[in-house]
């Protein structure tokens, strides 16, 4: 695992999750949330269910979902490109 030492197996989880394939479209938005705090991230609520991610000096802007907890895959796969940008892969 490459920039990960420190998360705990939940957060670990997750990373793998957000890299497997194919783009997984049952994971829940507060599970990714977690594991970007643990990260190190900030999480700002934005207008509506806009949350902007501020990480490693970069803002995303993502969409909590609702009335579902799941995310997107689109936004998985998002998220699975700035994590590794960012060098942090399972």
């Amino acid at each position: 695992m490459t920039g990960t030492s420190g998360l705990r197996n939940k957060h670990v989880a997750t990373l793998r999750a957000i890299f497997a394939r194919p783009v997984s479209g049952t994971m829940r938005w507060s599970d990714i949330e977690a594991l970007l705090l643990a990260l190190g991230a900030d999480i700002e609520q934005r207008e509506g269910s806009r949350v902007a991610i501020v990480w490693r000096g970069q803002v995303q802007v993502f969409h909590r979902p609702h009335p579902q907890p799941e995310t997107d895959k689109g936004a998985v796969a998002s998220m699975r490109r700035w994590l590794e940008a960012n060098g942090v892969k399972p």
